[in-house]
């Protein structure tokens, strides 16, 4: 049964074990719900007790004390939360990180960015173990040895995507992973809209880095907005259709951020995340100062938004050859990322 019909039952049944002694009592709930609760499977309820008997792994209820507040407060908090890690985590300040699962080059390096220098301030980064923004957003907290939670559309015992296997083996060891579905639960499409309320329900804020016009991203702000919480969302290029759905939010009312320091203005006193460590106030393009004037020119006639080889020779003067070798040299630095198209794009600052 779901969160909502459940919260009923725990209405009329503040101790469940009346609930089981006389479930035809219960009202407002379907057939199939009541013969469960006629005859329960008890070797799958002793199979599931069994993994969660091991340190690390536990069983919180909505009557739990541990039971995050933030998250009790949304219309329908789950009634139970299946957690393997730090099951304290769950009430730290937090902040959601989301986008897109295929994004730019410079869309995860904002993601990994923002989540290393929050998560060094003692801000919790929660994410959703996906692919592209999530993975570079629990990777840059646990960087600096900060923490994160990935909330996940499965039951603990399933990692989705199956490449993050490891991912989710460092998250569990230096943070937490949390999901309101049981064991052996498969990733099918519709978990992941619930999912995505638990990622905005457990956070102050929700931090949108790149994302399309039409996406689960998009649905998890939309439901920070609903639950009361923050929106952040940062800009980018007018041509890169990954930021049109920040755009969006933008013009719906979202904060616009430039730096981490700008959510840190909005949720730092309340969260308690420090000041920003002095090696990152100056946040200068130092490998560009050393460049010769080939590459100063070259640097120059290089945009944040992305542009062709061709392009390059024209506007610089130099040659094709140069052109490529330099622009080698500078993504090997981390100046410079490359595209498809034979595109090339600045990143960093």
């Amino acid at each position: 049964m779901g969160p909502v019909t459940f919260m009923r039952l725990l209405t009329q049944f503040p101790n469940l074990q009346k609930l089981f002694a006389n479930p035809r009592a219960a009202t407002g709930i379907s057939e199939r719900s009541l013969q469960a609760l006629l005859a329960p499977d008890w070797d799958l309820i002793a199979r599931d007790l069994a993994w969660f008997a091991v340190p690390g792994r536990e069983i919180v209820t909505i009557q739990d004390a541990r039971y995050p507040r933030l998250l009790k407060e949304i219309p329908d908090p789950p009634s139970i939360l299946f957690v393997q890690g730090d099951v304290n985590l769950l009430s730290a300040w937090q902040l959601a990180v989301v986008g897109s699962r295929n994004p730019s080059p410079p869309g995860r390096d904002n993601a990994f960015e923002f989540a290393r220098f929050l998560a060094q301030g003692g801000m919790t980064i929660t994410s959703g173990l996906a692919m592209g923004i999530d993975a570079a957003a629990h990777q840059g907290a646990m960087a600096v040895q900060g923490k994160t939670i990935a909330v996940i559309g499965t039951g603990l015992d399933r990692v989705y995507p199956a490449k993050h296997r490891d991912l989710a083996h460092d998250i569990a060891q230096q943070g937490a992973i949390v999901s309101e579905f049981a064991l052996g639960t498969s990733p099918r499409a519709e978990n992941f809209p619930r999912r995505n309320r638990l990622i905005s329900g457990l956070s102050l804020g929700t931090l949108v880095v790149e994302a399309a016009t039409r996406s689960g991203s998009l649905i998890t702000a939309r439901m920070a907005l609903e639950q009361g919480r923050e929106v952040f969302a940062i800009p980018g290029s007018i041509h890169n259709p990954l930021a049109r759905g920040c755009h969006q939010l933008i013009r719906e009312g979202a904060k616009l951020v430039e730096t981490a320091e700008d959510i840190v203005e909005e949720l730092g006193a309340l969260a308690g995340v420090g000041e920003m460590p002095v090696e990152d106030e100056a946040l200068v393009d130092q490998g560009s100062q050393a460049l010769d004037s080939d590459y100063q020119l070259l640097f120059a006639c290089l945009g944040y938004d992305p542009i062709e080889i061709d392009s390059l020779v024209t506007q610089s003067g130099l040659t094709a050859e140069t052109v490529s070798s330099m622009l080698l040299l500078l993504e090997l630095e981390g100046q410079v990322a490359s595209l498809s198209g034979g595109r090339y794009v600045r990143v960093g600052h």
